[in-house]
């Protein structure tokens, strides 16, 4: 069953259930110039981007989530539509997501999360594309800027559909930012690359979301290519969970880290879950503003 089809899922009830935000004097440009100007003023060897599930463990708590993350140094924020047949998701963050839909979590709620984040720092909305297309494009795309979003991810857009799509989001000043695996071919990551808005995801690792011991030897290899094929910034997200890890994948190259699983992890097993996820952050923050010293894997 699809997300559109479950009972509480996204795209059901469209009620705002958290508070919005009281200004939004922070979000001045479009979607795409605020993520640039997030890379490029982000203070830190690369951006910081953590993931926050929206609605999870409640629309309220993913909110003290998301805020805790920025005063604990999160340039971008990442926030995911909860969805019943997630493809790119490991299954912390999966079960998360079914949590928030049996909890009532809704795009309307989510999109309201994003207001209020947005007040802050750019969100980067992640979804699938049923959720995309459910709507039309135009009309979710149109939805999720009124909200304040800045860019949207959605691992599983067709190709064929993919420039109707950033024609789309190009009219609205919204970045759609394309995935780009270590398995990509030259020719598709050129294409990938030329299409890529606000930053391009490169994938460090095969598989599903979730943490790793260790980074994979070839992860320069696999930001020198993502990098070589755009003009945008290339983050790096997929199995990086520690500060030693994200200082890693900055020493090879990336231009933002993107932790997820680790994250959602510790807002499921911590007494308040902003803390917990603030807490995690932070330490990630203090990685990437080191100056001294390598990473260890």
């Amino acid at each position: 069953m699809s997300a559109a089809e479950a009972p509480g899922a996204a795209g059901a009830a469209e009620a705002a259930e958290v508070p919005a935000a009281a200004s939004s004097g922070a979000a001045v440009g479009t979607g795409v110039q605020r993520l640039e100007r997030a890379f490029a003023d982000t203070g830190k060897r690369a951006a910081l981007m953590p993931y926050v599930m929206g609605g999870f463990p409640t629309l309220e708590d993913s909110l003290r989530i998301g805020q805790a993350c920025v005063r604990a140094g999160a340039d971008v924020i990442e926030l995911g539509v909860p969805y019943s047949d997630p493809l790119a998701d490991g299954p912390v963050i999966h079960a998360a997501g079914t949590r928030a839909l049996a909890a009532g979590a809704s795009l309307g709620g989510v999109l309201e999360v994003a207001r209020s984040l947005a007040a802050s720092v750019p969100v980067a909305l992640m979804c699938y594309a049923n959720m995309l297309f459910a709507p039309g494009a135009q009309a979710f795309v149109q939805r999720a800027v009124r909200a304040g979003v800045s860019g949207l991810i959605v691992p599983d857009l067709p190709q064929g559909e993919a420039p109707e799509v950033l024609e789309i989001c190009d009219a609205q000043g919204l970045a759609l930012i394309p995935l780009a695996a270590p398995t990509t071919t030259a020719a598709r990551l050129r294409a990938i690359g030329e299409r890529a808005r606000g930053f391009l995801y490169a994938v460090s690792v095969l598989g599903t979301t979730g943490e790793r011991r260790a980074l994979g030897e070839d992860l320069e290899e696999i930001v020198a290519r993502a990098k070589a094929s755009t003009s945008v910034p290339v983050a790096i997200g997929f199995g990086i969970g520690t500060g030693g890890q994200a200082l890693r994948a900055a020493e090879a190259g990336a231009d933002g880290v993107i932790v997820g699983t680790r994250l959602v992890r510790a807002a499921a097993e911590a007494d308040d879950p902003a803390d917990g996820v603030g807490a995690v952050v932070a330490e990630l923050a203090a990685a990437l503003s080191s100056t001294v010293g390598r990473a260890a894997s």
